[in-house]
């Protein structure tokens, strides 16, 4: 294929990277299949241990150099990446959507936000603020500064396999840190394209090696990253399950975690919302990256007195999806990313049914269709539940969209509260108060909450993350910077007497 030549991908690749210099590693093979065809894309090798070892040894060093670099002189290395990833994203867009399974649009969306990230690092360069306090001692002055972590392990998951790496790639760069990276082994190939290309920038720069490393492996690899000393900072994205292992890890040696977990989002109904419009952001909300995204809309929550209304619309928009190659732009549904998901998706299924849920639209694999031969197409199914469901309380990684009836706006507002995770919400109304309720103390308890706009596309201007069960985590826009940063308070005394806090008095 063209942009696996453009991307300088071939059948056999080398997956251990320090920047430009690429590690053979001993690791078992790691094999690419595309859930769009079934097809193997290529094989990387998974990291071994000598493999990571000079890895983290080439990032220490790497970071004792470039944490000296000034803030704005990284920040231009960081815009000639986002120039980069612009030359290359047709090429990135359509591994993205191939090897992953989302549409070509999501695809290039996705890599459109690896170069917004750039944009707003760039000028966050140049604004790493602290404050400055006024000390209670005579001559004296007092502020705080913020200084690099160090390495940043970053453990990333298939569903955007290249864009949330890049929100804590851009942000740890631009603040003086080095980066080790782990993509899910179920989209190597998206991680090994995009260390190329920012190896070139980096090469014509003279950016130490090992600002930017790569490593390829399962669990075990991303163990290696929790248990490591070395590194004060994990991030990690993905399911609540290995995001509470991560996280107990870190913590055993007092490290940091940045976590960025499971979804399980609602958006609101109202009598008084814009139908047509609400159609809109539930559909694309539910069946976009084919219910793959951790801010997939999941549960409906609507309005008793418009209940049967939008549900007959939003049963005929189903029936009018297209679902099919992902890079065919007339598509709207790619696949599942593979045959392990389609299980959890037909058991998932199979639980509502059993505990009292009515299909509206039936769940089903695809097949019958030389275009289906992977046997990851499923069909997006709608059912009306109860929010108590066990299933309901459960984040699906699959295109199910749970509906439900409400009377008042605070019974609402406590259905869409009550699962353990806490991502992403959204009211769907043209009544002030009612939006306005949603979004003060009391009303929705998640992360993100949206007036008028589904519970997908964050924009990267604003803190991305959730509560509860999600991590608590915040990466991109407003100063989720400071995840990355140690913050100091300093104190300077430049009078000739040494008078001491709290009036205390000590004389010798």
């Amino acid at each position: 294929m063209d942009f696996l030549a453009h991307l300088q991908l071939s059948s056999s690749n080398i997956g251990t990277s320090t920047g430009n210099n690429w590690i053979n590693s001993t690791g078992s093979e790691i094999e690419s299949f595309s859930p769009v065809d079934g097809k193997s894309i290529g094989v990387v090798a998974a990291t071994d241990e000598a493999a990571y070892e000079q890895v983290m040894q080439t990032s220490q060093a790497a970071f004792e150099v470039w944490r000296t670099w000034p803030a704005p002189k990284r920040g231009e290395i960081v815009r000639q990446v986002g120039n980069a990833l612009s030359e290359y994203k047709e090429s990135l867009g359509k591994l993205v959507s191939y090897e992953m399974g989302k549409s070509l649009q999501e695809g290039l969306g996705e890599v459109q936000e690896m170069i917004d990230i750039c944009d707003f690092a760039v000028g966050l360069s140049r604004q790493l603020y602290g404050l400055t306090m006024h000390s209670e001692r005579p001559n004296h002055r007092m502020y705080e500064q913020w200084h690099p972590l160090g390495i940043v392990g970053i453990i990333s998951a298939f569903n955007f396999p290249v864009a949330v790496w890049s929100w804590n790639a851009a942000l740890a760069w631009v603040c003086g840190n080095v980066c080790v990276w782990k993509p899910s082994e179920k989209t190597p190939l998206c991680s090994v394209a995009v260390q190329k290309i920012i190896g070139k920038v980096f090469a014509a720069n003279a950016v130490p090696e090992g600002v930017s490393c790569l490593v390829q492996g399962d669990y075990q690899v991303g163990e290696w990253l929790a248990k490591d000393t070395r590194i004060p900072l994990v991030s990690a994205t993905g399911s609540t399950r290995m995001g509470k292992a991560v996280n107990q890890t870190v913590a055993g040696r007092l490290g940091k975690t940045l976590l960025e977990l499971g979804g399980n989002n609602a958006i609101i109904i109202s009598e008084h919302a814009d139908l047509e419009m609400a159609l809109l952001g539930c559909v694309f909300g539910a069946v976009g990256t084919a219910g793959q995204r951790c801010t997939t809309t999941r549960r409906l929550i609507i309005h008793e007195s418009v209940y049967d209304q939008f549900t007959t619309t939003l049963i005929k928009a189903y029936k009018q999806l297209r679902i099919g190659n992902p890079l065919d732009a007339s598509n709207h549904v790619g696949p599942l990313i593979d045959k392990t998901a389609v299980a959890q998706y037909l058991l998932a299924i199979d639980q509502c049914k059993q505990q009292g849920g009515r299909f509206l639209v039936e769940g089903k694999v695809l097949t019958g269709d030389e275009a289906y031969e992977s046997g990851c197409f499923v069909q997006p199914c709608i059912a009306e539940v109860e929010n108590s469901y066990p299933i309901v309380q459960h984040e699906t990684f699959a295109p199910i969209l749970y509906v439900m009836k409400y009377s008042s706006l605070a019974e609402a507002i406590a259905l869409q509260n009550g699962v353990p995770q806490g991502l992403s919400s959204s009211i769907m109304t043209l009544n002030m108060r009612e939006a306005e309720q949603f979004l003060a103390v009391g009303g929705s308890d998640c992360g993100i909450a949206n007036v008028n706009i589904g519970t997908s596309g964050a924009e990267i201007g604003g803190a991305f993350g959730g509560e509860k069960e999600t991590g608590g985590g915040r990466e991109s826009g407003s100063d989720a910077w400071k995840a990355y940063m140690r913050r100091q308070t300093n104190t300077i005394n430049w009078g000739t007497h040494l008078p001491l806090a709290q009036g205390i008095r000590f004389d010798i």
